[in-house]
């Protein structure tokens, strides 16, 4: 099995991607520049929702967190792990549907890019590498979880950051999470150039009205929220 090898822009040290895991792009750094402004140290517990290679569970540690990090791919919990191994970092890393295999536990920080690129296809793939991506015609499936699932899994002043495409209405995510108790905007934004996913989309994109014909670049934005 090969693997794919990516240098972090914010870290000289590498991280290893195994086949059809999501690898540190764009959102991995703007929620990882996000987390830089955050409080956290030794005796913060953090949590990486849907960690995929690892590299924003494993930036947390490195900055002394307690770190918990759930992926529903078996894949991506290997390679987590694998980069835990390799950078000499203690992880707790488990298979989990979001907080499924955590009843009960709660955190001061709560860490999630999830999958949120809208899809032509109505249903979320139950395998492959397009499930770290495809997020249903709207891109809010796991969105719309995450907001619900959220409050619970945050302690008193604990604090929720997520990573998302404009294209998904990030109205809609402050107002999910605002209606959850949660005191929530968005606090990044940022263009960056299309990626493969969605040059392969853009017809679809456009007569959806998800884009516009003009449109070359996709906004990203990071909500923070924050438990009273």
């Amino acid at each position: 099995m090969s693997a794919e090898v990516i240098e972090e822009p914010t870290r000289p040290a590498r991280l290893v991607t195994l086949p059809g895991v999501y690898a540190p792009q764009h959102d991995t750094h703007l929620l990882m520049a996000a987390v830089n402004r955050e409080e956290i140290g030794p005796g913060t517990d953090v949590l990486d929702l849907g960690t995929g290679s690892g590299a924003l569970a494993l930036h947390a540690a490195q900055r002394g967190a307690r770190v918990t990090a759930v992926d529903v791919a078996r894949r991506a919990v290997m390679t987590a792990r694998l980069n835990a191994l390799i950078r000499r970092r203690r992880i707790s890393v488990h298979r989990s549907d979001l907080l499924s295999a955590l009843p009960g536990r709660s955190y001061d920080l709560v860490i999630c890019n999830p999958p949120y690129v809208p899809s032509p296809l109505g249903r979320l793939p139950a395998h492959g590498a397009a499930r770290a991506w495809d997020a249903g015609c709207d891109g809010r499936a796991v969105l719309d979880r995450v907001c619900e699932a959220a409050p619970a899994a945050l302690r008193p002043g604990g604090r929720l950051l997520m990573v998302h495409s404009g294209l998904c209405d990030s109205g809609t995510t402050v107002r999910r999470l605002s209606e959850a108790g949660l005191l929530a905007e968005v606090t990044e934004r940022a263009r960056v150039p299309l990626g493969p996913v969605l040059r392969s989309r853009l017809r679809w994109l456009r007569e959806t009205g998800l884009m516009d014909e003009a449109d070359t670049t996709e906004e990203l934005v990071v909500i923070r929220a924050e438990q009273p």
